[in-house]
């Protein structure tokens, strides 16, 4: 039976343009990262006012360049897509979209073509290209550790915004506006700059008082830093001992359920967790 070249065409765009695990499909979405990095490098570019000035024209004929491969790029991808709308409406469809119409949105709104910077989300291809799949033992460690530790980082952060607040209405009041404190929001607003130890300066005590107080927020700033740190840190080593401990004795795959019996790989029997 004949094939139809333009199934057969079809058929090997979707192997090349999604096939990651293929060779001509990996070096696809290697190339196609060097485009995307090397379009958002041109509208960076375009902004810088010298450059603007002297290169406008051109990097604005390179920014068309792009826009219209990309346009055409994601048309193919509608076209040999095995299902066009899942894949319009899939998180990868979405940001392709939104890295093509902001060029055109620059026809109808000055300025808006410098939301192609958007277009770098296309990046995140990256990790089908590394197989992030092959770390799923360790994503799945840190998963099981940011849950395990939400509680108390939700207690944590209320206490740091209880802090927060208390300190700056303090601070309002010994201060007042003569110093820069000219409400309790803008206080509190010092008061998390100066916890988290950023230090802007744009606000600063003039008397004594607020000057003791402030160098107590800063001390406590270093210290408070390290808790939440120390939560998911802690968390995390257990979690990550919980699945080592589901390492498959045969081929080393980690990653299993709790209560998985055997290997979902090679099917061998795992030790039972005591």
């Amino acid at each position: 039976m004949k094939t139809n070249p333009r199934n057969a065409l079809k058929a090997r765009l979707n192997t090349i343009i999604f096939g990651a695990d293929t060779p001509l499909g990996r070096a696809y979405d290697i190339a196609l990262l060097g485009v995307v990095g090397l379009s958002v490098l041109m509208v960076m570019l375009d902004s810088v006012a010298s450059l603007h000035a002297k290169y406008g024209s051109v990097l604005y004929s390179f920014e068309w360049g792009f826009t219209l491969f990309f346009t055409l790029e994601y048309a193919i991808r509608l076209w040999c897509g095995d299902k066009a709308l899942r894949y319009a409406f899939s998180f990868f469809g979405i940001v392709d979209f939104l890295g093509v119409i902001p060029t055109y949105l620059g026809l109808l709104f000055h300025g808006s073509h410098y939301l192609v910077a958007i277009r770098f989300l296309r990046v995140l291809r990256v990790f089908r290209v590394m197989k992030l799949s092959s770390y799923e033992g360790e994503l799945r460690a840190m998963s099981l550790a940011l849950k395990a530790s939400r509680r108390r980082i939700l207690v944590f952060l209320f206490f740091v915004l209880t802090l927060v607040v208390v300190l700056g209405s303090l601070m309002y009041v010994v201060e007042g506006q003569a110093n820069g404190f000219t409400s309790i929001p803008t206080s509190i607003y010092w008061a998390v700059v100066t916890l988290t130890t950023v230090g802007y300066g744009d606000i600063s005590p003039g008397t004594p008082l607020g000057q003791t107080i402030a160098a107590i927020l800063m001390i406590m700033g270093y210290s408070i830093i390290v808790v939440p740190t120390g939560i998911v840190s802690v968390e995390a080593a257990r979690s990550g001992s919980a699945i080592e401990s589901r390492t498959c004795p045969s081929c080393g795959t980690l990653g299993h359920d709790a209560d998985a019996r055997h290997c979902k790989f090679c099917g061998a029997p795992l030790r039972i967790q005591r």
